[in-house]
């Protein structure tokens, strides 16, 4: 066992785990054992389990990467303030400033990173669990040989959940498979973007660099996806098309219900509530949010009791002799 897969030895249990107790499941409900769609369907109760853990992580990369985009005015006057000054103290008084303004609107560059990047390992493991079952190899926990064998030899419409685009072995069912595999995972990657970069961002946002960068990534990372998808198994990339549809799906309702002030979407989630006579009671309307750093008026708290009447000098010396 090499490094990687001492690493990977949780996930791949988890991931074992999960689809042979889906594959048992949908088989004790009629579906047959060598069936590919039965293992299709069991990679999805996996998408499933994945993604539903994730969700308030990807909600708040949305909010993330909302306030990321609305910072780019602030951000470029920052470095416009010390610009063409490269000494020691201008430099960490600009990455002081700059982390006093993520810290303030809870952003931060790395949060729209990190659901993908969990979800690597998760990707790699379920790699390395379908490799070796296409081996007729055993997994490390409940992918015996048997298992193992069932899932080499399932096909969805003819074709192999183990075989690979450039290695289809002349099988036309394999080429056609892979293919509409590989257009949907392009599509719904492209189509995720597409709704960040037309309806949820900002007039100001979208003169800022980083709306530049987020354009190129709606058209490198179906580029990608494409490239991989001719070396990955048919049961890899559904993995990785279920997930897609997920977060296409998952966005959707995000940007819907929760878009960025200003944007297209927002306008949109206006018009919605104003139709439905909701708009006035809504928490994004303007007249209903309370501004910041408004003086909070306090009342001044009364006395209790009967109130002490004031009184002459000679007559609080009288008092004292008393005493």
């Amino acid at each position: 066992m090499d490094f990687l897969d001492t690493i990977l030895w949780p996930l791949r249990w988890v991931i074992e785990v999960i689809l042979v107790g889906g594959h048992w499941l949908l088989t004790e409900v009629g579906l047959g054992n060598l069936d590919g769609w039965t293992w299709i369907l069991s990679i999805l109760l996996l998408v499933l389990i994945v993604r539903s853990a994730m969700i308030p992580l990807t909600v708040r990369q949305v909010k993330s990467m909302r306030g990321m985009m609305e910072l780019q005015p602030e951000l470029k006057r920052i470095q416009d303030k010390y610009k063409g000054k490269r000494d020691q103290f201008s430099q960490q008084a600009m990455q002081q400033e700059t982390m006093a303004l993520y810290k303030e609107h809870g952003s931060s560059p790395l949060s729209g990173c990190w659901p993908m990047l969990i979800q690597m390992p998760i990707f790699f493991a379920l790699f390395r669990v379908l490799n070796t079952a296409n081996n007729n190899e055993a997994g490390v926990g409940l992918m015996n040989l048997e298992l193992a064998h069932s899932f080499s030899n399932s096909t969805i419409f003819g074709a192999p959940l183990s075989a690979t685009l450039v290695n289809n072995d002349g099988n036309t069912a394999v080429i056609v498979v892979a293919i509409i595999i590989i257009i949907l995972m392009v599509a719904t990657q492209f189509f995720t973007q597409f709704q960040i970069t037309a309806q949820n961002i900002s007039p100001t946002a979208k003169e800022s660099p980083m709306f530049k960068q987020q354009q190129m990534m709606m058209y490198l990372l179906p580029l990608v996806m494409a490239v991989s998808g001719l070396m990955f198994p048919i049961g890899v990339m559904s993995y990785w098309a279920l997930s897609n549809l997920w977060t296409m799906g998952q966005q959707y309702v995000t940007i819907r219900n929760m878009p960025t002030p200003g944007s297209d979407a927002a306008k949109k989630r206006e018009e919605r509530l104003r139709r439905q006579g909701k708009w006035e009671t809504s928490p994004d309307n303007p007249a209903n949010q309370k501004k910041k750093g408004a003086p909070v008026e306090e009342i001044e708290q009364k006395p209790q009791g009967q109130r002490e009447q004031p009184i002459s000098k000679q007559r609080a010396k009288k008092k004292k002799k008393k005493k």
